[in-house]
């Protein structure tokens, strides 16, 4: 836990955070000696600490990994599913871009965006490549972004990793 806590304490930009990093330290945990998943995890803090975890009977995300660490070292008062604090810190981040911008995002904009966060909920991050996939394809893929943002697409998806995910 102590190596997670030095990567959380590197700025942002030190410290991409991808589904391959997650999907390693859940298997690091599973191995012998630990034989640890994020249920058995999960369920410990909710035995220990009921009051500060939040969805104990939600099946369980490969990203939860993400709460659980954020949790465990400090960083983050109550447990909650990785993809409800992406929920809420995508609201928030949506609120605050719209005021900035004067003007608030469309509605086919806001569509994209909510694919994305869901996206982001499921993988801890976004790249443009993920795009041309599943469920974006329907959309038009990076073409279809594209016409929808233009050049603001690179930067919407980066600070979108960077608040959905911190």
């Amino acid at each position: 836990m102590a190596a997670l806590g030095f990567f959380y304490a590197q700025p942002y930009q030190r410290r991409a955070l991808t589904f391959d990093i997650v999907e390693e330290l859940h298997e690091a945990l599973s191995r012998p000696p630990l034989l640890l998943t994020n249920e058995k995890l999960w369920s410990a803090y909710q035995r220990v600490q009921q009051s500060q975890v939040k969805g104990a009977e939600l099946k369980r995300r490969l990203t939860d990994i993400v709460a659980l660490v954020r949790f465990a070292i400090g960083l983050d008062s109550e447990l909650r599913p990785f993809a409800e604090q992406v929920d809420s810190r995508f609201k928030d981040w949506i609120f605050r871009h719209n005021a900035r911008r004067g003007q608030a995002f469309t509605e086919e904009q806001t569509a994209w965006l909510r694919q994305i966060k869901d996206h982001i909920a499921a993988n801890c991050a976004v790249e443009r490549s993920d795009l041309d996939y599943a469920p974006f394809a329907n959309r038009g893929g990076l073409a279809g972004a594209w016409k929808v943002f233009g050049p603001e697409l690179d930067e919407l998806m980066s600070e979108m990793n960077r608040e959905l995910v911190a």
